[in-house]
């Protein structure tokens, strides 16, 4: 999964000004360079079409917001650029959709912003196109943004595997835990242990707020080391770990307990379909197999959508709709397949989710669920069922832009819906224990919500899809699920009751694009 940095413009209310000279280290050329790039990348690749004029002044709009005293006004057929009663720039509009046209007058209106306006200046050349592209995307949804380059350089490197000390950290309780480590890294190599609570990174204390900030800090160039304070069984102390250039970090964990493989999925990386698959048979390949596997995506939030494919391909037959995307680039619409054999033998397998398992693993776990090939355990997931697509830009940054949705099998949205779990337990043990004794008769307590979520479409309103959601509320997964996943994979009838109606696939597939 991409980072997200945070960034934090500070607004200067200072009255503009022409007294303060130009800062050199603004360029109008690579501004113009940025912008048209920008909106050339943009405008054919939303979800909702905007024209690049309307992406162009959208963005335009940060100028105010770093120097309140400034104002974009569009309402002739000239863009000017006012400060209290005085006109700044006055030029005429470009065309509706020319990017190369708007990139200059984006350019021009910046710095005439950039010469009047000592704001402007103290805030600096990068806050302005941060700001743009913050105004730009404000509108649309939380996952498309723009990257500057001091940002977008090491997230590169994160993404190709450079600087990994192979240890995954999790909120749990009011600390930041370790939950996975790499056997081979150098976390485990150094002493890290799985449990360990980490106080603070290079002397940086963290906590459960910080669990992205964290992911930043354990990163970083494989030539300097990074120091963990951790505390176990009362006990703190100092490791000094030296990163290594991991192709990927572990991400899957299998265990054999009694007559159930337990398999557990942290996240999506390049190594996570090859490990399931190797899971998979050496868990098959000796006589005594398994009679059931539990799939844990709790706290899963997603990676590569190649790598969710691969992995719940592993659990379908070859040539299984795993997922669709659809977007307005035709580019972007694509029908993904399962393409190997099920290396599960046919076995029974419950999926368990949380309110934190997403993208990725809400693609799984849907996948298996419509194929009728697993029961989903837990509660509602996150709903993040969008994708984006990147670009780098002129000036070093990124662009990510969300140019698709994803839809299950049976054609419903996962975002903003999620999964919705055929067994419930975020409702407390009572109503769980119902939900057993139902399934154990042969009664799908849910069969009318998991209808809805099924007829749903990508227009359903989001009043709609809270309404769904609630029958099973989104919560953090604990050992409610395990025991749950025992109890279906010990009783055959209650399993096969909880599965998705077979009348309901074929009434949904019918309908399905």
């Amino acid at each position: 999964m991409i980072r997200t940095a945070l960034l934090l413009v500070v607004l200067l209310t200072t009255a503009a000004t022409a007294a303060e000279p130009p800062v050199a280290a603004f360029s109008e050329d690579l501004v113009a360079d940025v912008v048209a790039t920008a909106l050339d990348f943009i405008a054919p690749r939303l979800l909702t079409p905007m024209s690049v004029r309307q992406l162009a002044l959208a963005g335009l709009r940060g100028l105010s917001v770093i120097d309140p005293a400034l104002a974009v006004d569009e309402s002739g057929s000239n863009v000017r650029l006012l400060a209290g009663g005085r006109v700044l720039f006055d030029g005429q509009e470009p065309e509706e959709n020319d990017p190369d046209g708007w990139g200059e007058t984006a350019a021009e209106l910046s710095e005439a912003a950039w010469t009047n306006s000592a704001v402007i200046r103290r805030a600096g050349a990068q806050t302005l196109i941060v700001d743009f592209f913050d105004e730009l995307f404000d509108p649309l949804d939380r996952y498309s943004r723009y990257v500057p380059p001091a940002e977008a350089e090491p997230d590169r490197a994160e993404r190709s595997g450079e600087g990994e000390i192979g240890a995954t950290l999790v909120p749990r309780g009011g600390a930041l835990v370790v939950s996975d480590l790499d056997p081979d890294g150098p976390a485990a190599a150094a002493g890290l242990r799985r449990g360990d609570h980490v106080l603070a990174i290079d002397n940086k204390r963290v906590s459960r707020r910080d669990a992205a900030a964290a992911v930043a800090l354990l990163s970083g160039n494989a030539a300097n080391p990074v120091t963990l304070t951790v505390e176990s069984h009362g006990v703190t102390r100092a490791l000094s770990i030296a990163r290594a250039a991991l192709a990927a970090p572990r991400t899957v964990f299998a265990e054999r307990r009694g007559e159930l493989l337990e398999l557990r999925l942290t996240g999506f990386n390049a190594r996570s379909g090859a490990a399931v698959a190797r899971a998979l048979a050496d868990a098959m390949a000796g006589r005594d197999r398994p009679r059931g596997i539990v799939f844990d995506l709790r706290g899963n939030r997603g990676g590569p959508l190649d790598q969710a494919v691969a992995v719940a391909g592993w659990l379908l037959a070859p040539g299984a709709l795993v997922a669709t995307t659809v977007g307005r680039d035709p580019a972007a619409n694509r029908v993904l397949q399962a393409g190997a054999a099920d290396l599960g033998g046919g076995l029974p397998v419950v999926v368990l989710v949380d309110g934190a398992s997403a993208s990725a693993a809400e693609i799984v776990a849907a996948a298996l669920a419509d194929d009728r090939r697993a029961v989903v355990v837990g509660s509602a997931t996150q709903g993040k069922g969008l994708v984006q697509t990147v670009t780098m830009l002129p000036d070093g940054g990124e662009l990510f832009v969300t140019w698709s949705r994803l839809l299950a099998p049976l054609g419903w949205p996962i975002q903003g819906l999620g999964v919705l779990p055929q067994v419930c337990t975020s409702l407390g043990k009572p109503e769980l224990d119902r939900q057993l004794a139902d399934l154990a008769a042969g009664v799908a307590p849910l069969a009318h919500e998991l209808a809805l979520s099924r007829a749903a479409r990508a227009t359903l309103s989001p009043e709609d899809a809270l309404a769904i959601r609630n029958a099973c509320p989104a919560a953090e997964g604990g050992d409610l699920d395990l025991a749950a996943a025992r109890s279906l994979l010990r009783n055959r009838e209650a399993y096969v009751a909880a599965l998705l109606p077979a009348q309901l696939r074929a009434t949904e597939a019918a309908r399905s694009p």
